[in-house]
């Protein structure tokens, strides 16, 4: 069985999109739909903006999103038996298996990421990534704390991304170093991702997702909050909803999706820091970059 997978925030490039534009009609008629949806030309910061303007939340999000789900339109024999998308690449594998419109799709993206960045602003918060520490020590160290930090991205053995206020990430990831962790380190984000500090982001999305169409999908989306292969719309809204404050489930995502017959994975979009996850979770699984 065929999988494809849809990456999320932080697989921006300059240039991203550009080679679709100029050499598909399809493609450009979708990113100037995109332009009219969005109300700014986003193409124009997607193929010729600084890196600087390409992080800003308002952009990294549509931008990601529009370069995986055009170059999956654009694909020749795109099939999808299983599809899964990190954080915000669920939206994109959303659009992929026929849940959700491009259109919807892209607008959702929009008001996520309008909506996180005001959450972000409410309280000083942050993410770290946690390596070669057990999944268990990370969670036992993050409960021990005192204030909001939790494990965020499970990303693949060895890898776990916690989330929080500021202040305990940074003690968070004293202890951790101290209990073997070969590195803590706080990443460059706006806030805290995958935290409960994104409850006024997910109330604000709430609405628009139960606002929005939600179609019988052609194949099964792999959730992060379930990591279990879903295909109820409603089930799919629900999750969808829950994903903002709770973790990423990747690690657990890729296994189930290996024990349910994958039997290749392909990435779709920017960058290839997914195949590479898959790499190291199943060391023989068959990886593509599309």
């Amino acid at each position: 069985m065929k999988a494809y997978l849809f990456p999320g925030q932080g697989a921006q490039f300059t240039g991203m999109g550009k080679d679709l534009y100029e050499n598909s009609a399809v493609a450009k008629d979708l990113f100037e739909k995109a332009n009219e949806i969005l109300g700014f030309r986003i193409t124009d910061v997607m193929f010729e903006g600084t890196a600087e303007e390409l992080k800003e939340t308002k952009v990294t999000q549509p931008a990601v999103f529009l370069h995986s789900v055009i170059l999956a339109k654009t694909l020749e024999n795109f099939h999808p038996e299983m599809v899964a998308g990190h954080s915000l690449g669920e939206f994109s594998a959303l659009v992929a298996n026929g849940t959700l419109s491009f259109e919807d799709g892209l607008k959702l993206v929009s008001q996520r990421a309008l909506a996180m960045q005001k959450a972000c602003e409410i309280i000083p918060s942050t993410m770290a990534a946690v390596l070669n520490l057990d999944d268990k020590i990370v969670e036992d160290i993050c409960a021990s704390v005192d204030g909001i930090v939790v494990a965020a991205n499970y990303n693949c053995p060895g890898q776990l991304v916690i989330s929080g206020e500021y202040k305990a990430v940074e003690l968070a990831c004293e202890k951790m170093k101290e209990a073997g962790a070969k590195r803590a380190l706080i990443l460059p984000v706006g806030g805290a991702f995958h935290s409960p500090m994104m409850e006024p982001a997910r109330e604000e999305l709430a609405a628009a997702i139960e606002a929005t169409t939600f179609s019988k999908p052609i194949c099964p989306v792999y959730q992060n909050v379930t990591a279990s292969a879903v295909s109820d719309a409603d089930e799919i809204k629900k999750n969808l909803i829950i994903q903002l404050t709770a973790p990423v489930k990747w690690t657990q995502s890729i296994q189930q999706m290996i024990k349910d017959g994958a039997t290749s994975f392909t990435e779709v979009g920017p960058g290839k820091v997914l195949v590479g996850l898959v790499g190291k979770i199943d060391k023989e699984a068959v990886t593509i970059s599309a």
